[in-house]
């Protein structure tokens, strides 16, 4: 039984991007959800993405759909305020090192076409991603690879979404508590952790979905949608 709003504190939604407002996986936007989030807009609460996509690709959307101007990119690695102001958490000079490591001892280690980055490297998903992390061990590297479903992505060790959220929030003056995590893939996984409810969508892979704290039935696009009605149906007032 879901406490009442008299007992949650509800601030700020923090929301992926690719396969929970998208769909399809072609990068489209499921265009229901955008009035949802608008909506939760005007009713005082702040709504932003936190999402593997680059930080500016999330803070231009956040403008055009009228939503809370602060995003975490790069899976926590950049959290942008403004079209020049961008806080980078991420060791990229690092990550390049990594991805020449893999290129040595892997096949079909490439980038993947995608918006500059700040703080990460960005691969297409075409090789063993346990290897790539077993060799980041073995040559004893501050990194990690992990999987968004669209790409891998190489990350300084201890650079992920959580984190990005805690110092996006620092800015808004909200407590992780006070926020509702909605997202898919394994990459969401450290924001379940620390915010004070948690949703999964359908698609999630199970791994996924033990983190949450509700799982909707909804998919890509309506499932952020599921989403949105569960807490405004139980938690807002």
């Amino acid at each position: 039984m879901p406490v009442s709003s008299k007992d949650k504190s509800i601030k700020a939604f923090a929301i992926d991007i690719d396969g929970t407002l998208t769909e399809n996986g072609s990068g489209m936007i499921y265009l229901p959800a955008i009035t949802k989030m608008r909506f939760l807009e005007k009713m005082g609460y702040r709504v932003f993405f936190v999402t593997g996509r680059s930080s500016v690709e999330a803070y231009v959307l956040s403008v055009f759909l009228g939503i809370t101007r602060v995003a975490v990119g790069e899976n926590g690695g950049v959290i942008s305020k403004g079209p020049a102001d961008h806080t980078i958490l991420g060791n990229k000079e690092l990550c390049i090192k990594g991805y020449e490591i893999l290129k040595q001892y892997l096949s079909n280690v490439d980038n993947k076409p995608v918006f500059p980055r700040m703080s990460e490297v960005v691969l297409q998903r075409t090789f063993d991603i346990n290897e790539g992390k077993k060799i980041f061990r073995e040559k004893k590297l501050n990194l990690d690879i992990v999987d968004s479903k669209y790409a891998f992505h190489i990350n300084e060790l201890g650079v992920n979404k959580a984190k990005g959220l805690d110092h996006a929030l620092k800015f808004l003056n909200i407590e992780p508590k006070e926020v509702v995590a909605i997202g898919d893939s394994e990459t969401d996984i450290s924001v379940f952790g620390i915010c004070g409810l948690s949703i999964a969508l359908g698609h999630s892979d199970d791994k996924v979905k033990i983190h949450a704290d509700h799982v909707v039935n909804g998919k890509e696009g309506v499932g952020l949608c599921d989403a949105i009605d569960y807490v405004t149906l139980n938690y807002l007032r």
